[in-house]
Parts: C-alpha cells; sequence; structure tokens
C-alpha cells in the first residue's frame, strides 16, 4: 500500500498550484469605504479609454505595456533575478507585458528598484530579438557599412505613455519567481527613465496575467496548465490579504464556468457573454441586442481586475438603475455622489436595504453578487450608493466591465486551455 501511495503523493503535489498573497496597493486616507471608492474610481476613465481601445489591425499580437489604470489597485510580492530581489507587481488581467522599474533610474517614482547588476541572470535583448515587436519596441538601425555587420546590436528599447507621464524601458529577461515557482528567461520590460508628472504613477512595477504571448501563462508554458484564479480582499479591509492561485491544483470544485470569448482585436482581454441582469427576483428590462459581443466594435463584456467599479453601457445602466430605484422606493430620493448617481438615505429604506443584483451568463452562471459587491455604504452617514456606474459616453459605449469592486470576496477563475472564466464564493479576507 506504501508503495502504490507514493505515485498518488507525487501527482497531488504535481497538481498544486502556487499561492501567493494579494494585498491592496491603494489605503484610502478616508475612513469611510464609500469615499475612498469614490477616489479610487476617478482613474476608471482612463481604464475604459484602454479597454475600449481597438487595435490598429490583426496582424501582430501586441498589447501596451501600461494599461491606463492608475493605480492598480491589488499587487503581489514576487522575486526578480538571481538572487531574487523582491519586487511588488500589480495583477492586471487586460494587460500582456510584465514591467519593473529598474536601476538606475533617478526619475522613478519609488527608491524600491529592481538591480539587474546585482543578478547573474539578467540579460538585455537586442533590438533584433522576437520580442522586439511585441512590445513595440524600436527596430534595429539600418548597417550601411559592412565593416559594422559584427558589432553587438543595440538593446530593444520603447516608450510607453501611462498616465500624464510616459517611461523609456529597456527589454530585458532573468528569472521570475513567483511563491515555490521559478520561471527562468522571462521576458519583461525594465523601466530605466520617466518623464512628466509621477503623481498617478504606481510605485510597483506590473504583472500581465492577459491572453497575449508576453503574458504570464504563454510565457511559463506548461507549468501552470493555462490557468490562475485569485481572490480579491475587500476595500473595507485594507490590511487584510487575498490570493493568486497559478495552476489547476487547488481551484475550488464549486466554480461555475461561462465561455471565454476571444476578440482578434482585443486579445489580451477576457469576455464572456452575459445575458442578462436581475434585481431581486426581476429581470432588468435592457433593449435587445445590449449585452451581445462584437469583435469589430469590441462591444461585449469584459472580467477586469484594474477598473474599480463595474460600468455598464448606457441602455443596460439606465435599465438597471431604474429597476433597482423601483424596488428601494427611497422617500426622499437618490443623489449623486463621485461615479455614483443612486445614493439613498438607508434609513428611510425598509429593513433588508437593497436587493441583490445578478449577472446572468452563458452556461448557466447566475452570479448574485454579495450586499457589500452591490451596495457601498458611508461610514459617517446613514447614505449608501448603487456601486456601479454607466460608462462615460465620451470614452466608452459598447463595453461593458466587471470590475474588481464587484469580484471581492469571489474566487474568479481563468482557464484559458478550455477558453472558460469561473466564479465561486470565498471569503477571501
Amino acid at each position: 500500500m506504501a508503495a502504490t501511495s507514493i505515485p498518488l503523493l507525487l501527482l497531488l503535489l504535481a497538481a498544486a498550484a502556487a499561492d501567493l498573497s494579494v494585498y491592496h496597493n491603494v489605503h484610502p486616507a478616508s475612513p469611510s469605504p464609500l469615499e475612498s471608492i469614490i477616489a479610487l474610481a476617478r482613474e476608471d476613465d482612463a481604464r475604459l479609454l484602454f479597454l475600449s481601445s481597438k487595435a490598429a489591425s490583426t496582424g501582430v499580437s501586441s498589447a501596451p505595456v501600461a494599461s491606463g489604470q492608475t493605480p492598480p489597485s491589488y499587487v503581489v510580492r514576487a522575486g526578480l533575478g538571481s538572487p531574487s530581489q523582491q519586487v511588488l507587481l500589480a495583477l492586471d488581467t487586460s494587460a500582456d507585458a510584465t514591467w519593473a522599474h529598474c536601476s538606475p533610474c533617478s526619475t522613478c517614482p519609488t527608491s524600491s528598484l529592481f538591480v539587474p547588476a546585482n543578478s547573474s541572470s539578467y540579460a538585455s535583448l537586442p533590438c533584433s530579438s522576437s520580442w522586439c515587436p511585441l512590445f513595440q519596441g524600436q527596430a534595429c538601425p539600418a548597417q550601411s557599412d559592412p565593416s559594422q555587420s559584427a558589432a553587438p546590436l543595440p538593446t530593444c528599447a520603447f516608450a510607453k505613455p501611462f498616465a500624464d507621464a510616459s517611461f523609456q524601458a529597456a527589454l530585458a529577461s532573468d528569472s521570475l519567481k513567483l511563491g515555490r515557482d521559478s520561471i527562468p528567461n522571462y521576458t519583461f520590460g525594465c523601466v530605466n527613465a520617466v518623464t512628466g508628472p509621477t503623481t498617478n504613477l504606481p510605485k510597483q512595477g506590473l504583472l500581465g496575467l492577459g491572453r497575449g504571448p508576453m503574458a504570464l501563462l504563454s510565457q511559463a508554458g506548461s507549468l501552470y496548465n493555462g490557468v490562475f484564479s485569485y481572490c480579491l480582499p475587500s476595500y473595507k479591509s485594507y490590511y487584510f490579504s487575498g490570493s493568486l492561485r497559478l495552476g489547476a491544483g487547488g481551484q475550488p470544485r464549486s466554480v461555475r464556468y461561462t465561455p471565454m470569448l476571444r476578440n482578434p482585436h482585443r486579445s489580451s482581454l477576457y469576455y464572456v457573454n452575459v445575458t442578462g441582469l436581475s434585481v431581486g427576483r426581476a429581470w432588468v428590462k435592457a433593449p435587445a441586442g445590449s449585452f451581445a459581443f462584437d469583435p469589430n466594435t469590441g462591444a461585449g463584456t469584459v472580467v477586469d481586475s484594474g477598473t474599480v467599479i463595474t460600468r455598464w453601457t448606457a441602455p443596460v445602466y439606465a435599465a438597471l438603475r431604474d429597476e433597482f430605484r423601483r424596488q428601494v422606493a427611497a422617500p426622499s430620493g437618490y443623489t449623486s455622489l463621485g461615479a455614483f448617481d443612486t445614493c439613498f438615505n438607508t434609513d428611510e429604506v425598509a429593513a433588508g436595504g437593497a436587493p441583490p443584483v445578478t449577472i446572468h451568463m452563458d452556461g448557466g452562471v447566475d452570479l448574485t453578487l454579495p450586499m457589500e459587491n452591490t451596495l457601498i455604504h458611508s461610514s459617517a452617514t446613514p447614505l449608501a450608493c448603487l456601486a456601479m456606474a454607466e460608462a462615460p459616453q465620451n470614452v466608452n459605449s459598447v463595453v461593458n466591465v466587471v470590475a474588481n469592486l464587484q469580484q471581492q470576496n469571489i474566487r474568479v477563475v481563468f482557464d484559458v486551455t478550455n477558453s472558460r472564466v469561473g466564479f465561486a464564493k470565498e471569503s477571501c479576507n
């Protein structure tokens, strides 16, 4: 019996997943969760612009290194180099590339820099590298003098905008350590200069969790079998951590999956097919075709880790808001606060507060949001707001985004190998 249990143990160990703690990146000074979310959501417009922008062609698969969200909401601790140097990387499911602030960099907004000179496995990649076009790096200079053909080619360099600033980076590879796992020769951007205001520039790098060739799942090969999940802690629990689980092992058995859709114009994004919304037991009467997936326009619904509050296109949100207000029936009416337009006095509402919102998806997945994901409260006054908003018309008129506030305390599983996204209730704090 002992002899047969050893192979079984080895199989179980092989199936185990790397599990990393996920932390809040920002701790807003405001003691009120409502005011904190309002402050964080001010940067959502930049994020939505990034998500709704469409790649110019379907040829070379490329994606911006910076996602446009400032600052990203959740980070993990990772190791970079040999010996390993600790770095903080923000989780971004809608970007492919990973990048880190590197020394020397006198203009980077942090003193915690990765030092390539201290890593024995660090290598800069030349402009001739096949990775360079994917990072939208500069092409190799033409060589008119044959005697220079043996000269080493320059490093692949690129520049990217981020918020009001921009950064310059060199393409490099090194060992990336995630939990107990080490991925050799991981290609990333090594930021060495920042121009413009750095107030909104994150003090950490970025871990690209998208679907393209630069992303973690692609570079990890068979290590994680195309699967990862995260469980995000509540915004009310700033000093608690969630988790990032890499690999098929350890994913919850209770997860319910919906098909993952692919948009060739925005190949990094995780689209799902939403079939409708309900408030309490009533279906939201959104116009026909409001949730339809259309790769040509980018229309559809994206699950994203970087947007703070869920945004619905104008006709969808109007129908959702009207049904929510009908059921809550606040006597004094509703007020607007920040991005929220459905705030009400909780002292005037009947016991039970507000009905839950359910997102219905293909595959029979009915994601009923916990109350703290539907309603955000002020701790200073008897005020609460529907924790969703309309997508700004001047930024995004076609993409629905299921954001991280609505994902908190839910295990979200991305199974790229089987083209599906799963959800399971879990206490992430």
